[in-house]
């Protein structure tokens, strides 16, 4: 493979982790579902309304980047007691953990929709309901209503079955989606890149391209089917299609370029400390090339149907596992929206919280994700990316026209 390292031309000036604890660390990222991905939603067991009648609603729809999958976590702490210096919001006390305190009932069924999750997180917008349908590891087929071949998940009903039932009970005014990514494969992609750091000495970026190219016209063309799916349904709910807004939305990067990082190629750091375990050449290309095509694409979709769309791949910057313009908590290092990262490090060995967790925005990048629907709620047409403020908490994001 072009660019591979072989244990003989190792990198790594220190000892190798034994084979027992490379097993394990392989095991830990064979075994990660990124993008991994019940009751309905708050709102959909009142009485049936028609359009226009009932709460004011906005719904979110689609997989873990909107569902609010690592919301339990404020920043990264090496600590694996208590409250891990704070930043695990499902301790209860001494060595108990509830993550339901977080997410709800879907603490047991894994859609991990959070109580920060992105729509729970918007203000200012008037809705009387923010209703979450999305579900961690959805792809687009688990959207599209079952009549049109969609399919139930987690024991969850097709989202888009779901929001029949919402649009009935309530005024919905917003429907923002985010799809697709688990139909690329995210998850596969950042076990690769993970395997081929921790155990292969090899790049993953030059055969994971190939991959990526091969599927996204197809995978966009179900986005553009999971939207389809959605305008049919609130038309079959008597709205018509300028009395609620679509909002398509794009992935950001929960690792930062090479040059951001905090640690050393070189060495262990980015597997035990820092839990952001890539290669610089790899960790540039998803920064800088997968997401930004990812997003593009879906941009596209956007505008053939359209939606209105919020580009969210500078969501994080600085603010990604192992940046340096962030840091890790410690017990003289408060949690902070303001300086810790905004996504969770992938923990290998499940020390702390779920390996599905990993690589997702966190409490701070969902609080983020909500200012920018926020924003966003502020301007009825336009598509817009939305960055943050260095230095600054969620209040500071704000969003730039895209063209």
């Amino acid at each position: 493979m072009t660019g591979s390292r072989t244990a003989s031309t190792s990198p790594f000036p220190h000892r190798r982790p034994g084979a027992a604890a490379r097993r394990r660390l392989a095991a830990a990222a064979l075994a990660l579902p990124l993008l991994a991905g019940s009751v309905l939603a708050a709102g959909t067991g009142s009485a049936a309304a028609s359009s226009g009648s009932g709460p004011t609603a906005i719904v979110s729809m689609g997989d873990s980047y909107i569902s609010g999958e690592a919301g339990r976590w404020k920043g990264n702490s090496l600590t694996n007691s208590g409250s891990r210096d704070g930043t695990d919001r499902a301790w209860v006390s001494g060595s108990t953990y509830d993550p339901s305190r977080v997410y709800g009932t879907t603490a047991a069924n894994g859609c991990h929709r959070s109580d920060s999750a992105e729509v729970k997180s918007t203000t200012g917008t008037g809705a009387q309901a923010l209703i979450n349908l999305a579900c961690s590891g959805a792809v687009t087929d688990n959207v599209f209503r079952s009549s049109n071949g969609g399919v139930s998940y987690k024991g969850e009903a097709p989202q888009a079955d779901q929001l029949a039932a919402v649009a009935a009970a309530n005024d919905v005014k917003a429907v923002t989606l985010s799809i697709g990514g688990n139909d690329l494969g995210f998850a596969d992609i950042i076990t690769k890149c993970a395997t081929d750091y921790i155990v292969w000495y090899s790049y993953c970026h030059d055969d994971q391209q190939p991959v990526v190219d091969s599927k996204i016209d197809g995978v966009m063309t179900k986005v553009g089917k999971a939207i389809d799916e959605i305008r049919a349904v609130m038309s079959a709910a008597g709205y018509s299609s300028s009395s609620y807004r679509l909002i398509l939305q794009s992935y950001p990067s929960p690792i930062p370029r090479a040059a951001e990082n905090r640690y050393s190629e070189s060495g262990w750091s980015r597997v035990n400390t820092g839990g952001c375990p890539f290669w610089n050449k790899d960790a540039d290309w998803a920064r800088d090339s997968l997401v930004p095509q990812i997003a593009n694409r879906l941009k596209g979709v956007a505008a053939a149907k359209g939606a209105q769309f919020l580009d969210l791949r500078d969501l994080l910057q600085g603010r990604e596992v192992c940046s340096k313009s962030s840091r890790l908590v410690s017990s003289t290092a408060p949690a902070s929206g303001a300086s810790s990262e905004w996504a969770r490090w992938i923990d290998s060995s499940e020390s702390q919280g779920k390996v599905q967790e990993s690589m997702h925005p966190n409490h701070y990048g969902q609080l983020a994700q909500g200012r920018c629907l926020s924003l966003l709620w502020a301007q009825p047409t336009g598509s817009f990316s939305c960055r943050n403020t260095a230095g600054a908490d969620a209040s500071g994001m704000y969003l730039s026209p895209v063209s």
